[in-house]
C-alpha cells in the first residue's frame, strides 16, 4: 500500500485512532450528524482555515499553524473521523466536506472573512468551499493539489488501476474491523472508511466539482507546486512531475489575481521541506486580503 501511494503521489500518514491521542482537545464542534475537532490560535483577521491531506491529521500542521498565528488567527482541524473527530456520513467528497468546514467555522465562532489554505486533497477541499462561499473568501493558498485531468481519468490513466487498488486496500481494512468487538479496531475501521471514501470521491464526485469552478474573479490566489519528482513513478517521474508542475501553473489562472509559484526543491510535503516559504506565501495573501479590506 505504501508503494501505491508514493504512485499517485500522497503518502498516507495513518491519522491516531480516537482515544489514543495524547493532544490536548481544543474544541470540539457539531457539524450536524457529528463533532469535529478545531484548533484556534492567533488573533488578527483575515483568519487563515487550513484544510490537510488525505490521510493527515491536524498535529501535521503544528509548526505552519504556530508561525502564522504571529500574525494574524490560525484555524487546523480534523475531517470526519481523523484525530478526535467522529467518524461522519458517507460519501466523503469535497461538496461534504466544504459544507461541514462552513459549519464548524459558524460553530467555532470564527469570524469571517478567511484565507482558506488546502494542501493535496484538502486543496479540491477548499477550492469547493470558495466557489460555494464566495463571500466568506478573501484568497486561497493551494500546495500541490492534485491535478484535475488525471483525477478525472483523461491523463496518464495507467496509473488510475493504481488508485483503484489503494481504495480496495484501505476499504478492506475498513470492512475487517467493521464487526468487531474490540472499540479501537472499531475506530481504526472508521477512519478507514473515511479514507477510503475520500480517495474514491476524489477521482469521482469531487474531481468533478472542481472542475465546474470557472473562476474565482478577483480573489487572491496562490498556487504552489512541488519540484521534485517522486522516485517511486521509475521512468515516469520527471515527465509526470512536469505535467503535475503544469497543471498547477494552469490553475493559477483561474483567478485574475493568481500567482503560480516552483518550490524546485521540494518534495509533495511543500509545508515540511519549504516551511518559509510556505508561511511567506500564505502570509503574503494575508497581506493583499488586508490592502483590499
Amino acid at each position: 500500500m505504501r508503494v501505491l501511494a508514493c504512485l499517485i503521489g500522497w503518502a498516507l500518514m495513518v491519522s491516531p485512532i480516537p482515544g489514543e491521542s495524547s493532544e490536548p482537545l481544543d474544541q470540539m464542534i457539531s457539524v450536524g450528524s457529528h463533532r469535529l475537532q478545531v484548533h484556534i490560535a492567533g488573533k488578527g483577521t483575515p483568519a487563515v482555515v487550513i484544510d490537510a491531506g488525505i490521510g493527515d491529521t491536524s498535529d501535521r500542521l503544528k509548526r505552519v499553524q504556530e508561525r502564522l498565528a504571529q500574525t494574524t488567527l490560525v484555524v487546523t482541524y480534523d475531517r470526519a473521523g481523523y484525530g478526535l473527530s467522529e467518524p461522519g456520513p458517507l460519501p466523503r467528497h469535497s461538496g461534504r466536506e466544504a459544507e461541514e468546514l462552513k459549519a464548524l467555522l459558524r460553530g467555532a465562532s470564527v469570524p469571517r472573512p478567511y484565507v482558506v489554505v488546502g494542501h493535496s486533497l484538502g486543496a479540491l477541499n477548499v477550492q469547493v468551499f470558495a466557489a460555494k462561499y464566495p463571500e466568506d473568501v478573501v484568497g486561497i493558498v493551494l500546495l500541490d493539489p492534485p491535478p484535475l485531468t488525471f483525477i478525472r481519468g483523461e491523463q496518464y490513466t495507467n496509473l488510475l488501476d493504481m488508485a483503484e487498488q489503494m481504495t480496495a486496500e484501505w476499504q478492506a481494512i475498513a470492512d475487517s474491523g467493521a464487526g468487531s468487538a474490540d472499540a479501537q479496531e472499531i475506530a481504526k475501521a472508521e477512519l478507514f472508511a473515511m479514507i477510503a471514501s475520500e480517495h474514491r470521491q476524489m477521482f469521482g464526485e469531487s474531481a468533478r466539482l472542481v472542475s465546474g469552478i470557472s473562476s474565482f474573479g478577483r480573489t487572491p490566489l496562490l498556487v504552489m507546486a512541488a519540484g521534485v519528482p517522486n522516485p517511486a513513478f521509475g521512468d515516469i517521474a520527471e515527465e509526470f512531475q512536469k505535467y503535475w508542475i503544469e497543471q498547477s501553473r494552469l490553475l493559477a489562472n483561474r483567478s485574475s489575481n493568481g500567482q503560480f509559484i516552483l518550490a524546485e526543491e521540494s518534495s509533495h510535503y511543500l509545508y515540511v521541506d519549504e516551511l518559509d516559504l510556505v508561511v511567506e506565501s500564505i502570509l503574503s495573501i494575508v497581506a493583499q486580503a488586508r490592502a483590499d479590506h
